[in-house]
């Protein structure tokens, strides 16, 4: 074969194979396709669901983990912790605040966010209020965040010791070594 041949077969094959990889290329999907029908596109349908019914979505994991139990696990394991009616009721109460507070900051995340959406959307946003926007989002859930750790920090003032170890037990948390070994002393 002459060398004439040999590039001749070389360039034949390349374009043969241009076509396949550039087509390879042009088929790669954005990690983001999955979510670009959700009504707000930074809040999946599960956490617009938990913002607006109040839930934790791990807003209190730093209380929780470490031994500052939260008032709707207390409320269900009150039989398990052998609470009273009347600090049933404190704990209720807690709850009730905190949830009430919850649905009222969670609902306007989901508004706020929906109103960002809708600027992108509608092509009507400009730089100088977009951080007003992202401020403001930021803030409501740092208030919820908040709403939520508070309300871990009230419950346990309510909790005696031996309760707070029972608590962390039956949430499946004994193998938080402080509070194995007494040094979970809460602040009070």
């Amino acid at each position: 074969m002459t060398r004439r041949a040999s590039m001749k077969r070389v360039t034949v094959a390349c374009l043969v194979a241009l076509p396949v990889f550039a087509s390879t290329v042009v088929a790669q999907e954005s990690p983001y396709v999955t979510v670009e029908g959700r009504l707000i596109k930074a809040l999946s349908a599960e956490e617009v669901d938990g913002y607006v019914a109040g839930r934790g979505m791990g807003f209190a994991l730093a209380a929780e983990l470490n031994g500052y139990p939260g008032p709707r696990h207390v409320l269900e394991l009150a039989d398990s912790l052998g609470l009273d009616a009347p600090r049933r009721d404190s704990v209720r109460a807690v709850f009730d605040r905190m949830h009430a507070e919850a649905v009222r900051l969670g609902t306007g995340i989901v508004a706020a966010e929906a109103a960002l959406d809708s600027a992108f959307a509608q092509r009507r946003i400009a730089a100088h209020e977009l951080s007003d926007r992202l401020a403001r989002i930021a803030s409501l859930r740092g208030e919820l965040r908040y709403v939520h750790l508070a309300a871990h920090l009230e419950v346990t003032a309510l909790l005696s010791d031996h309760e707070r170890y029972e608590y962390q037990r039956l949430r499946g948390y004994t193998g938080n070594h402080r509070m194995e070994h007494g040094a979970h002393q809460q602040h009070r």
